[in-house]
């Protein structure tokens, strides 16, 4: 029976799948020799914005703060972001830790494969996937590789070198095309390429010190040679034809970039398919779409609603007990209502305060009276604080 049978089999509800995650995150760092351990996830079909960004940070650092050890894993899911995040995230955990591998169960996706880049370690297993880092543009509605745009204008340029005019087509697109926009993409390439060839070099190929086929010593300047062959090959949108595209543990090898096979140490590849298997359950049967956890902690992001994301409550005391204060926002009429949700003992409601709706979760609008599910929040506040709501 497989991992994923099994746990569909057993039913499991929120606290049980919450609990179960937790407790292999503690074998997978038993696993590997007690180190910390962090995870940055995302659900990847959600139509939500589920890329690393600029909010990522605070609760990246927030759970980074909850480890003290010297050597970490951090366990990645994502469709990518932005490059410039991931600097300052990567930037983070190189200031804390010595020795920093990632793990990779599933997608690690553009930007996320440039976090890859910044470890001592890379780990994958039969269904991990990288993927190319070309920098994606954004501009007047469109999206595209700043790699094929610039390819595209160097194959106008050698074609008009070579026949000596320019072809009429190509007098409407190139009149569209500013000199800033050229340089926009020539930066945000350099940028990406920059990073991996750097973290490459510094970290990745800390430890490769002599040649497997001479035995010679390995040169700085070798390291950077190669580290700047992988990054452009990474770089490159021609070879992958497209960014979604998957690059896997084999692909990497060619590249003579050396990663770990976590399927070939069966009980580590059991532990990290578990937990993923559980990970992805947890994304499929709430409104979370984003999450930071370490063993003993956690921060969900949740949906409400179409794509609304929900307010995160805040956990405050009120006459010595705890309660979670919640800035609602009515995705009907966008009236904004506090509710109150005593957490563990009772509290009395404040003034201009809503009670959560605990018997049956559903918050009706004092402005229009639309009936809002919010039992997502109530999953998230009980998973944050470790105690149930009450009245």
């Amino acid at each position: 029976m497989g991992v994923y049978t099994e746990y569909l089999d057993k039913n499991m509800d929120f606290g049980s799948i919450n609990a179960e995650r937790k407790r292999l995150l503690s074998t997978i760092s038993r696993l590997r020799n007690n180190r910390d351990i962090l995870v940055l996830a995302s659900d990847l079909t959600k139509n939500v914005n589920n890329s690393i960004e600029y909010s990522d940070l605070l609760p990246f650092q927030d759970q980074l703060s909850n480890l003290n050890g010297s050597e970490i894993d951090i366990i990645i899911e994502t469709p990518g972001g932005f490059a410039e995040v991931v600097e300052d995230l990567a930037r983070l955990v190189r200031q804390k830790y010595q020795k920093v591998g990632i793990i990779i169960p599933g997608y690690s996706k553009s930007a996320g494969t440039i976090f890859a880049m910044a470890a001592d370690e890379i780990l994958m297993g039969k269904i991990s996937a990288l993927g190319p880092i070309d920098a994606q543009i954004a501009t007047n509605g469109k999206r595209f590789s700043a790699d094929a745009f610039l390819d595209g204008l160097e194959k106008i340029k050698e074609e008009v070198l070579s026949s000596g005019r320019l072809n009429p087509a190509y007098i409407p697109i190139l009149q569209n095309i500013s000199p800033g926009e050229i340089q926009h993409c020539e930066n945000a390439q350099n940028f990406s390429r920059t990073l991996v060839t750097k973290w490459l070099s510094e970290f990745k190929f800390k430890y490769w010190t002599t040649h497997s086929s001479t035995g010679k010593p390995v040169t700085k300047e070798e390291k950077e040679k190669r580290a700047s062959e992988i990054a452009t090959k990474l770089c490159k949108h021609s070879d992958w034809l497209t960014h979604g595209r998957s690059i896997k543990l084999q692909d990497l090898q060619e590249l003579r970039l050396q990663v770990t096979d976590y399927s070939e140490i069966p009980e580590l590849d059991d532990a990290i398919t578990r937990y993923y298997t559980l990970l992805r359950m947890t994304f499929e049967s709430t409104n979370i779409y984003k999450l930071f956890e370490t063993p003993n902690s956690q921060i969900f992001r949740f949906m409400l609603g179409g794509n609304l994301p929900i307010p995160n409550p805040i956990l405050q005391p009120n006459n010595q007990n705890e309660v979670a204060v919640i800035d609602f926002q009515c995705p009907n009429c966008k009236q904004h209502s506090k509710i109150q949700a005593n957490i563990g003992k009772h509290s009395d409601t404040q003034p201009g305060y809503i009670p959560y709706p605990l018997k049956n979760n559903i918050f009706i609008c004092p402005a229009c009276g639309a009936a809002n599910n919010i039992s997502s929040i109530k999953i998230q506040i009980e998973a944050q604080s470790g105690k149930k709501i009450i009245e």
